[in-house]
């Protein structure tokens, strides 16, 4: 091509431009040609970008190169007042900025400034503070002060800008065609999730991300079989902006195929119609299926149909990560473990149910950590028909029937939780029940702390069991179980009882400071009581009663308000090699 042509081509670009402003643009032009794969560090593969120009050849009669010009440059660059380039910047899109990055050094400080990205953060976003996404399917606000990042709005930008925004409205200040990229931004746009989770599955985008603003989607057909990440956007507390409800099936479901998606943010809810007839026992809030692992974070979830749970977890290989999630005042069951799903729920928060916080049954193995279950109108955890689970640092309270039941062959290990302040008992194991119960803190129970009865043979060990209204452990109707190293002590009446033909081990246990008896044996209630330590309680040490014929061998049983033993009304069993001493009444009395 001639020089000629070159520069007349170059003239009808800049008609209409003073010489200042035609530097301004050439140079502006020719760094962002230049830097184009810096600006691609920031955002997706596919933004859009200037394509890559030859460099022009130096020109005498290039007016950014005549002294006038020159200066002009200076003046932009170095010269103009901070107060006034931050307000041209201000009208800037994000890729602008990261392009006018790349023009100079003063020019990259002013674009980089965090109240710059912030507003356009909240544009796009809405979050009141910046969100990580550093690995896949993990999502974490940080604060915008956060040292680990230069400017934490600019790194969330860089983050998430793949991600696929749906709104019931438009995005603020953003011009939006459905399904087509918003005006000014490498960003797509639709008005349903049905829509834009349908965009990512058929587009086949990896690790794609769903923006769900804020609003309430209704009727929406959502069955997950795909590793998508979605996430509600909403200013202030995320989640009670977002709202996805439906009235005739589970409002969301995870289907196979949905091993690595990640759902967060919203709220879920069942509502259905009360005057359909429609059977709903087995509709939820969110049902997830087998060969499923999807991530549930901080969402809401709740379901007011009277029949089937607002989680519904079932399936072989149903192994969930649900975390950070309130499951509350539901019409019936809160979280419902089923059929050998497994799974990890950690730090939920489930309360105020109709019927249990939580179901485990049919072989069914989930890990419970860290979750608070509290003020249930029924009991608040439920295991049952082989049901099994392992429950660590629950905090389990204020439930109007038991705060643990295990029932019908069920055996879940249950450590370091505290259950207290139950309405009726604190732990029943009832029905062939079993259960492994160990170093619990067990307190403030209207009924007995530990209740087992009919076959049941639950492991006792290491527990706290205090202040009780009414017992400690109580064993009766052919209960059995071991029951050792716990600390039992403060109870209104005696710290372990043990009738009906029941027959526990009872070992190594410290049984001490009751307002009533120490171990109560009565009704032809049996037991091996071996290696205990009972002292300073008001009433007898062990009373053995009506028929009943325990062996009590190597206790200690001293410092009693009253008797140390006491047989009587036909009590009958064996004392061999105990210590009995330092009580106000008799030793052992018959």
């Amino acid at each position: 091509m001639s020089s000629r042509s070159a520069r007349t081509r170059h003239t009808a670009a800049d008609a209409g431009c003073s010489d200042d402003d035609n530097y301004g643009r050439y140079n502006l032009r020719r760094r962002t040609s230049q830097s184009s794969s810096a600006v691609q560090l920031y955002f997706s593969s596919d933004a859009v970008l200037q394509p890559s120009r030859k460099k022009r050849r130096k020109s005498s009669n290039n007016p950014a190169l005549q002294p006038q010009g020159r200066v002009a440059a200076r003046y932009l660059q170095h010269e103009l007042p901070d107060e006034v380039m931050f307000y041209i910047f201000s009208f800037l899109k994000e890729l602008d900025l990261c392009n006018a990055a790349q023009v100079c050094r003063r020019f990259r400080s002013i674009a980089s400034d965090h109240e710059l990205w912030k507003v356009l953060y909240v544009e796009v976003f809405e979050y009141d503070n910046p969100l990580m996404n550093p690995e896949p399917r993990i999502f974490q606000f940080v604060s915008p002060e956060d040292a680990s990042y230069e400017n934490p709005w600019k790194e969330s930008f860089k983050q998430l800008y793949r991600g696929i925004h749906v709104s019931r409205d438009s995005i603020p200040q953003c011009e939006t065609s459905k399904g087509k990229r918003l005006k000014g931004r490498n960003l797509i746009k639709f008005d349903t999730i049905e829509s834009a989770y349908n965009f990512a599955d058929t587009e086949e985008l990896e690790d794609a991300l769903i923006f769900i603003h804020s609003g309430v989607y209704h009727g929406e057909f959502l069955l997950i079989d795909s590793p998508i990440s979605m996430i509600g956007a909403a200013p202030g507390n995320v989640m009670d902006h977002v709202i996805i409800e439906r009235e005739t099936e589970s409002t969301m479901m995870f289907v196979e195929g949905a091993k690595k998606a990640y759902l967060g943010y919203v709220t879920l809810k069942f509502s259905p119609d009360s005057s359909s007839t429609i059977p709903h026992h087995r509709h939820y809030a969110l049902e997830i299926a087998e060969n499923t692992q999807p991530i549930i974070d901080h969402c809401k979830i709740k379901s007011l149909s009277v029949v089937g749970a607002a989680v519904c977890v079932s399936g072989q290989n149903a192994d969930p990560t649900l975390k950070n999630c309130t499951i509350r005042d539901c019409e019936n069951v809160g979280l419902y473990v089923t059929d050998k799903a497994e799974g990890v729920y950690e730090h939920n928060e489930i309360s105020g149910n109709a019927l249990a916080g939580i179901w485990v049954k049919n072989g069914a193995n989930p890990i419970m950590r860290n979750n608070h279950i509290h003020h249930g109108r029924d009991v608040g955890v439920f295991t049952f028909d082989n049901g099994l689970g392992y429950f660590d640092n629950c905090d389990i309270h204020d439930n109007r029937i038991a705060g643990f039941e295990v029932k019908a062959g069920a055996n879940p290990t249950v450590i370091h939780c505290v259950v207290h302040h139950g309405q009726t008992g604190g732990i029943y194991v009832h029905e062939s029940g079993r259960g492994q119960f160990i170093e619990n803190k067990i307190h403030s129970n209207n009924f007995a702390g530990v209740w087992i009865t009919s076959n049941s043979d639950p492991t006792i060990r290491k527990n706290e069991i205090y202040n009780g209204q009414q017992g400690g452990v109580y064993i009766f109707g052919d209960g059995r179980g071991l029951i050792e190293h716990n600390n039992i002590y403060g109870n209104a009446l005696a710290g372990i009882q043990i009738r009906t033909n029941s027959n526990p081990i009872v070992r190594h246990n410290k049984i001490h400071h009751g307002q009533h008896g120490g171990i109560y044996v009565h009704e032809k209630g049996k037991g091996l009581i071996e290696e205990n330590e009972v002292y300073s309680n008001t009433l007898a040490g062990v009373w053995i009663t009506t028929g009943s014929t325990p062996v009590l061998r190597r206790n200690r049983i001293h410092s009693g308000k009253q008797v140390g033993v006491y047989f009587y009304d036909n009590g009958h069993g064996v004392l061999e090699d105990n210590d009995i001493f330092n009580h106000l009444y008799s030793g052992v009395q018959i």
